[in-house]
Parts: C-alpha cells; structure tokens; sequence
C-alpha cells in the first residue's frame, strides 16, 4: 500500500458556538490509500476536534504522519482481522488517526466507492435524524428553530448552557410550544456546562417541558454525581464527553456500571473508529441502555462513514447526522438531509476534485 495525507481547512457558514466556544474553520487531514496491484484507492478523514479530542495536540500533522508511516508498503487487508490489526497499529491515544485509517482501509477492500459498510442505507433506505440548533443570539436561535420544523424535523437538538439559562427555556417553551411530545422530541446538550447543584435545577425545569433528554450537564470526570444525576434526574441523561478517552473493555464497563446512564453517544471519531464503537455497543444493549450515532463536524467523508456505520446497525433513535450543510466548502456527495432524514442518493456523484494533491507519506 502506498499512503497519502492532504490538509482541508473547511469553512462554517456561521459562526458555530457551544459552551466550550466557537468556531469559523475546522481544519481536518484527507488521507488515501493506494493498492498499486488493483489500482484502487481508499479514503478517509482524520481529524481532531478542538478543545474535545485527546489528540487535539499541536504537533497534529507530524503524529498522522508517524501514524501512516506504519501502514506504507504494508500488504494491502484482504479480511476483517486483517484490517482491524493495521488500525490497532495506530497509537491509541490518536483516535481520530484510527477512524480516518479504518475508514479508508475498508473504502480500499470495498472498491474505492467510498463503501465503507454494506447495508439498505447505500440503496437509499434513510435515517431519522434530530435537526440541531447551534448556539447564538436567542433571535437567530428562534429563526433556526422554525426552519428546522419548517424542514420536517420531528427531534429537534439545542445547544445549551451559553446564555441566561431562563432566555434558553423560553425558546424551548416555544418548541414545545408548537407540538407536544409525542410529535415532537426535544433533546438539549450541555457541553458540560453547569455544576452538580445547578444541573439538578436545571433537569427540574426541562422536565415541566418534556424534553426527552440531555447530553452531559456536567463536565467529565465526576462519575459520582454524574451517577446520582442519573439515578434522580426526571429527565434522561445520556454522556458524551464522558466517554472521551477511555480505552479498554473494563474501562468502559467500568464507566457504564458506576455511572449507569439511561443513553449513551457515540462519535466514532473521538472514541477510536468503529470497532472501538461497536464495543460500547454491545456493552450499553446488554445493560438496555439506549444510544444513537453523532458526527463530529466532519466533512462528508467522515460523515459518510458515520451514516453508514449506523445504517447498518438496529438504530432505534434519531441519529445526529445532520452536519453535511455546514461548511461552504464541503465535499460534495450523495449524501442528503431531507424531512428530518439522511439518505444515500446513488443519483448524485462524488467531487472527485477534493480528492487530489495529496502528497505520499515517505
């Protein structure tokens, strides 16, 4: 195999804020893989997220490097095993570098279609997914707001804990406001934003409201409060952050069973690739705890990678794979966000431009 990165700096087309502050460009690493025998090429993302990530670190670039030097001149997987054994390779703590291999290892068995996993979402089967309101001013929040249910959105997602939180529960008053619960779900995030004593004011007045659940009222590493949070909470809590570098099966059992959360959320970017995905998986379902998918602001080769993970999977819950309209300068794919669903368009083409200039790993 012959290895190749390309820096992107993708651009928001808003300014993209959360508790732990804003964004205007994201810079991510296009990586391909090359089988000179067959002549096919696999691709993938990799990409640290800021302030989030463990390997948002300075020296980003010169680690992928390092990282795909292992992989150059090696013989190209033909099994699962195979594969799964060139990721593992990857240093642990680069889980974004471990995503971007994994998905450009199975892109290049697949036949470089950018077929990362087989399943009835590549023949147009769609996804439900929740429509997320990003931070700002509480006037371009209510006007997000009644686009998104403009657009057929039956969950709609806010970002919370930047304002005043009584001006962010009257926009949410307002959500729900427009339909009751069982036509629309409300789900917030927190980024961690409040403290154990205000989270528990907190979940008591978004209970009034319905709202289905919230993502990490607390920032990580509290495991005791965030399990009396859990165990008390009228509303659901399902982690996120939490679960940001931990490796290891008894590692994430152990977070499961202390904490015992009602959802868990995976970003398959932060957490280490798929595999890696696939064992908080079967550990949150032996514990009938619930879970769905999120993108890590990535483009759409990431996202795609994402979506499809998921469209193989027994999804039961809305996914949060809405980011594809983020960036001005995104990759253009079938990828399509329509009446609160995702969907493969096998009709639309992949921008085969964004896919040269790389420069070979040596």
């Amino acid at each position: 195999m012959q290895v190749s990165f390309k820096r992107h700096q993708l651009k928001f087309r808003f300014e993209a804020r959360t508790s732990r502050g804003s964004m205007r460009d994201r810079a991510i690493w296009l990586i391909q893989i090359f089988d000179p025998v067959s002549g096919i090429s696999g691709y993938g993302e990799c990409a640290a997220l800021s302030g989030l990530s463990v390997d948002d670190i300075p020296d980003y670039q010169s680690r992928l490097i390092e990282s795909l030097k292992l992989l150059q001149n090696k013989p190209t997987p033909k099994s699962k095993n195979e594969l799964d054994a060139l990721v593992e390779a990857i240093p642990g703590n680069l889980p974004s570098v471990r995503f971007g291999v994994e998905t450009a290892l199975n892109d290049l068995m697949k036949g470089g279609k950018r077929v990362i996993f087989e399943s009835d979402f590549l023949q147009g089967k769609p996804i439900e997914i929740n429509g997320l309101i990003w931070m700002g001013d509480l006037p371009t929040m209510r006007e997000r707001l009644e686009e998104k249910l403009s657009e057929g959105f039956r969950c709609i997602k806010f970002k919370i804990g930047a304002h005043d939180f009584s001006e962010e529960l009257e926009l949410l008053k307002q959500a729900r406001a427009v339909a009751p619960s069982d036509k629309l779900e409300i789900r917030v995030d927190a980024n961690g934003a409040y403290g154990y004593l205000r989270a528990k004011e907190v979940l008591q007045e978004l209970a009034e409201l319905n709202v289905h659940s919230i993502e990490q009222p607390i920032s990580v590493g509290k495991w005791d409060e965030m399990a009396d949070l859990c165990q008390n909470s009228p509303v659901d809590i399902a982690l996120d952050e939490e679960l940001i570098g931990i490796h290891g099966i008894d590692e994430k059992q152990a977070l499961i069973e202390s904490i015992n959360p009602q959802y868990l959320i995976f970003k398959p970017n932060l957490l280490g690739g798929f595999k890696a995905t696939e064992e908080w998986i079967r550990l949150s379902e032996a514990r009938n705890i619930g879970w769905w998918m999120t993108s890590a602001l990535e483009s759409n080769i990431g996202l795609n990678a994402i979506a499809q993970f998921a469209g193989s999977l027994d999804t039961k819950l809305p996914q949060g794979l809405g980011t594809g309209g983020l960036y001005h300068n995104n990759i253009d794919s079938p990828l399509v966000v329509e009446g609160g669903y995702i969907h493969y368009d096998n009709k639309l083409k992949w921008d085969s431009s964004i896919l040269r200039g790389f420069e070979q790993v040596k």
